[in-house]
């Protein structure tokens, strides 16, 4: 079955840059190409909330409290996508989590990664 595994992360200062990256496995002989792959956060006693998101082809999605400081990729190479956040705020600190989509499939996350920004 499809795995997600998240790396990056940790302590970062504000103003700082944050580079996240998420590789994605057991996907059966399915193309790289057919994933939505994304990343979403969840701030303390928050909801889980949309960072960004990419498609292999197509518009990126990017929430609005990253949009303008933030930038996603893909890396089919690697069967990753790599995420920067740049200027980072305190209210940048939260539970990173890597999300795949595929048609009507229910989606997968990956365990998580923390993020504090100090100020």
């Amino acid at each position: 079955q499809v795995q997600l595994v998240e790396s990056g992360g940790g302590l970062v200062q504000a103003g700082g840059s944050l580079s996240l990256s998420c590789v994605i496995s057991g996907m059966n002989g399915i193309p790289f190409k057919y994933f939505r792959l994304g990343f979403y956060r969840q701030r303390p006693g928050g909801q889980r909330e949309l960072v960004a998101s990419a498609p292999s082809s197509g518009d990126i999605i990017y929430g609005e409290s990253v949009e303008g400081r933030c930038t996603i990729s893909r890396d089919s190479a690697r069967n990753a996508v790599d995420l920067q956040i740049n200027n980072l705020k305190p209210e940048d600190t939260a539970v990173y989590y890597c999300n795949s989509l595929r048609g009507t499939t229910p989606p997968v996350w990956g365990r998580g990664t923390q993020v504090t920004v100090s100020s």
